[in-house]
């Protein structure tokens, strides 16, 4: 279950968000109301309960159920802070129709994952519960209806399973953490939400309440706040919609109303009319953050005119991005990253929108140029506003994005409306059918000008309600500036600054036109629909057309070599190369410039330099595919070397590698690497040291060589094309490509799990926790049986650990168990089960995990495992094989090891025939005691309290 983060400190780049859901009006009437989709049935029992129905089949055979409820933190008294969430989490233990844990055996039985499927989450002013189930089993269908109407009224609260669940959110909390992000929001919270409520009714809880409240005060909420006139039931999916309304009215009908009529009070965050300015610093922080926030009131989309507003927030969200990139990009930018949006108030809380600007500084002594360049970036738009030709570019990436979204329309997932929906039902925000968005999208463009545009920037920046804050290392404290200073940085507006100055490169993409290659063989594969081509160079082309999508080409082209084959000598300039080259545009236009060449098309071409291979990926809108296809042949032929990038690059892993190991996390990972890949040179992390002998040239001419003979390419194309119509460009582009018959390979490197028994205990940082790695490998024969099998033992081990950890033991949240197999250069399985606990628990569960895997070494496992798996495997593999990213994914693994493609035709009937016997069997010889590794970060309080020992 999740409880909605308040405060993020990470960097929050812009993204635009097409609006789904059309208008036949010819200009804009700010007040009028936005008609809502007529594909829904919105309703309202005589209980006061609504419910929203909509038939969509994508994915097919599924629905998305979801009960929300109008009641959260905020709605808890002084004793019962946390109560709110914890009530969530007794859904999942007993109902009034299926005790204890029976509803989630039961789920699991129809294919329902838990967690990954079947969740829920708690925030300030809503609880939501989410149920994706299969619809072709009608019986479990209806049955998710009951499941729903239970957890609206009919959740039992057992005491056992109350006190058992206290420890479970307890470790919620803990694996969540204490670090150092989540120590410094919690001194930022004070001046984030101004001592409102909402500072004192964080979701999670306190902890001294979690542990010692009454069960009667849990029960207490639930029966004040679960009632039908707080609720709401959301239903999309590929059923009939007048079965589902019968359910709804079935199930939910019965739920009476209990007492007086309950309306949660309403409640914000205060304005300000001075600056609010905090400095914090902790000894983990890495960086040095500066966020400064202009709040404002939250600006829903109800009317026409609500929506062209919305429009212009996007539009300048991405003009200011786009230009804080240019700066980045140019080498001129006296700040590592920054963003300037404007969006939700920590996620919308207290009724608030927010501009909020924010700069990772390169160091603690150079905060004052960071906040001046940003702020200058601000100051620009406000006082200058923005260019005709950069709104023109945006303009076309706008119309070119709600294109795509409107070819798809019949591909839009259920998961998508429910999200419109439930902002409907919390906060009265219209939702529309797909067609009137697209129409006023398009006349919203029209009708938007330069002036709206400026004069919405201008509204942002005030006076009144201001905040900044200041994150920072604590060794970093001496060179801080105070709150006074700081301010006077941020509010540094009488500093000139000159208007934004547009350029480009005018040149064609390709400025030679490409002479193009042929087809000398095709080769049908009808089992999976794939075609076969052999170009003239040796380029091997395959294509599978499919119906997934309307818009949407995927490509992956691949080849043995990789980083493997770099000197060791060259090897930090080799990990490198591609992240260099692929930064630093191709042909004639730098970075910059290609952005902006690629105005008003979708597609993204990114070349990469893996350990054991080569290759390019991507994917492109069908009227851009060309387009992608001449920028996959620039990047092939000519790669760009740029000082500039390469020291941007430089600088960015600097900075990041100077405060690494503050972090116990990436200590403890760096032991983790070491024990799972072994020390090589190839296997571990760049370090300082090495980042020193990085050179541009090396870094080039090994890019280059990697990609200067492409007999031994395979090239794999997924998604909505006509083989007959796209092969010719295909041919074109790819045959032209040098071939100079060079034989080559991948060299093995020696990446491998450290054999034998691996233990190490690791003391860094702060935090009350204690984070533990527990692993299995040793040498693996791939095979479609085996693979299946050892995803069986990953889903056995997942239910088990779960039951002995969380449920038993009330000492973790959330174990997790990971397995892989790889296939090159030697082959090999690993399987590893993670967990975070209270540091004096570690070795007792770390005791108890083994304990649960000796008994499945013994006993094995049974059918109910074996058939839950089955189900929900089979479920996933059913809404993958309707995925474009699958079929590339799993056509490029074939044609890498040479197996047979035909094999995924039968994997239903493989699932079916996997055998218990099979699966303890495999438990015996993979779980084996020959190769383990343990590994535990505990505090460093503990490390200090052993050597005193």
């Amino acid at each position: 279950m999740q409880v909605h983060s308040i405060f993020k400190s990470s960097i929050v780049f812009c993204i635009f968000n097409v609006f789904m859901g059309s208008a036949q009006q010819n200009s804009i009437v700010p007040e009028q109301p936005i008609p809502l989709d007529r594909e829904v049935i919105v309703d309202t029992l005589s209980n006061g309960l609504t419910y929203y129905i909509r038939e969509n089949a994508e994915p097919r055979e599924n629905a998305e159920l979801y009960l929300v409820v109008k009641a959260g933190s905020l709605q808890e008294t002084d004793g019962q802070q946390g109560l709110a969430h914890f009530t969530e989490h007794m859904a999942f233990n007993g109902t009034k129709s299926f005790p204890k844990n029976e509803l989630i055996d039961y789920l699991q039985a129809a294919g329902v994952r838990f967690g990954a499927d079947l969740n829920a989450y708690t925030g300030f002013d809503q609880t939501v519960y989410q149920l994706p189930v299969p619809t072709q089993n009608k019986e479990v269908f209806k049955t998710a209806f009951k499941i729903l109407s239970e957890w609206a009224g009919h959740i039992v609260f057992g005491s056992e399973e109350i006190d058992g669940e206290r420890g479970v959110i307890v470790e919620e909390e803990r694996q969540r953490g204490k670090n150092a992000s989540q120590r410094m929001s919690e001194q930022l919270l004070p001046v984030l939400l101004a001592n409102s409520r909402y500072a004192d009714r964080i979701p999670i809880g306190k902890m001294e309440v979690i542990r010692n409240f009454e069960h009667d005060t849990l029960r207490a909420y639930y029966k004040k706040w679960y009632r039908p006139q707080l609720q709401g039931i959301i239903a999309v999916g590929d059923f009939d919609k007048n079965k589902v309304e019968d359910y709804i009215k079935t199930y939910f009908g019965q739920l009476g109303e209990s007492g007086e009529t309950v309306i949660p009070e309403t409640y914000t965050v205060p304005g300000n009319t001075n600056s609010l300015v905090k400095i914090v610093t902790d000894p983990e922080f890495p960086y040095t953050v500066a966020t400064v926030m202009y709040k404002h009131p939250r600006k829903l989309i109800k009317t026409e005119g609500d929506f062209k507003n919305a429009i212009i927030r996007s539009a300048i969200n991405n003009l200011v991005a786009l230009r804080i990139a240019e700066e980045i990009e140019s080498g001129t930018a006296p700040y590592l990253k920054a963003s300037a949006s404007y969006a939700g108030y920590q996620g919308g809380i207290g009724n608030l929108d927010a501009f909020t600007v924010q700069v990772v500084a390169k160091s603690a002594e150079e905060l004052q140029s960071a906040i001046y360049g940003v702020m200058d970036q601000v100051n620009r738009a406000v006082l200058h506003g923005f260019t005709q030709s950069e709104w023109d570019r945006v303009k076309l990436n706008f119309k070119n994005a709600i294109t795509k979204n409107y070819n798809e329309k019949e591909h839009v997932s259920s998961k998508s409306f429910v999200n419109q929906y439930l902002k409907h039902f919390l906060y009265g925000e219209a939702f529309m059918d797909m067609d009137y968005s697209y129409e006023f999208y398009k006349k919203g463009l029209g009708a938007i000008t330069l002036e709206d545009l400026n004069q919405t920037v201008r509204s942002w920046v005030a006076d009144q309600n201001q905040i900044i804050l200041l994150q920072a290392s604590e060794k970093d404290k001496e060179a801080l500036p105070n709150e006074d200073v700081l301010r006077s940085w941020v509010n540094s507006f009488d500093r000139s600054v000159e208007a934004y100055v547009d350029s480009g490169n005018d040149e064609p993409l390709l400025a030679e036109p490409v002479k193009g290659g042929t087809i000398v063989s095709t080769k049908r594969v009808k089992s999976v629909g794939v075609t076969e081509y052999t170009l003239n160079n040796g380029v091997k082309v395959v294509l599978k057309e499919t119906d997934f999508k309307n818009d949407e080409i995927l490509f992956s082209g691949f080849s043995p070599g990789g980083v493997s084959l770099a000197n060791e000598e060259d090897l930090p300039s080799a990990k490198l190369a591609d992240n260099i080259i692929a930064s630093s545009g191709a042909g004639s236009f730098n970075s910059i410039d290609l952005n902006k060449k690629m105005s008003g098309k979708t597609l993204a071409v990114s070349p990469y330099i893996g350990t054991y291979s080569e290759g390019i990926k991507g994917y492109a809108a069908n009227k851009d595919f060309e387009t992608a296809l001449k920028l996959m042949y620039l990047y092939f032929t000519r790669p760009r070397k740029d000082t500039t990038t390469f020291n941007t690059i430089l600088e960015n892993y600097k900075v990041s590698l100077t405060n690494k190991y503050d972090n116990p996390i990436a200590v403890f990972q760096d032991s983790v690497n070491v024990a799972m890949k072994g020390r090589g040179a190839w296997a571990q992390g760049m370090d300082s040291m090495q980042l020193k002998t990085v050179d541009l040239d090396k870094a080039l001419k090994f890019y280059k060589d990697r990609f200067k003979d492409f007999g031994d390419y395979t090239f794999v194309f997924v998604g909505s094309f006509k083989k007959d119509s796209i092969i010719g460009p295909i041919a074109k582009y790819l045959g032209e490509l040098p071939s100079t018959g060079r034989e080559e390979t991948y060299k093995d490197v020696g990446i491998k799990p450290i054999p034998g028994i691996f233990e190490r205990n690791v003391y860094k940082g702060l935090e009350d926790k204690a984070t533990v790695v527990l692993a299995f490998h040793g040498d693996y024969t791939s095979s479609p049986e085996n693979n299946m099998t050892l995803k069986a033992l990953k889903a056995i081990l997942d239910d088990r650990l779960v039951k002995r950890l969380r449920e038993k033991e009330s000492g973790v949240y959330s174990p997790s168990v990971a397995v892989s197999h790889v296939g090159i250069p030697n082959p090999y399985y690993s399987l590893s089960i993670s967990f975070s606990c209270a540091p004096d628990r570690a070795e007792e569960l770390i005791s108890a995990t083994k304990d649960e895997l000796i008994k499945i070494l013994r006993d094995g496992a049974n059918e109910d495992d074996l058939n839950k798996f089955k189900a929900q495997n089979l479920r996933q593999h059913e809404i993958r094989m309707r995925q474009n990213s699958y079929w590339l994914n799993y056509l490029k693994s074939q044609y890498t090891h040479g197996q047979d493609l035909a094999i995924i035709n039968n994997y239903g009937k493989r699932l079916n025939k996997l055998k218990v016997s099979k699966v303890n069997a495999f438990i015996k010889e993979y779980l084996n005691q020959r190769n383990q590794i343990k590994l535990v970060l505990y505090p460093e309080s503990y490390g200090h309290a052993q050597s005193s020992d």
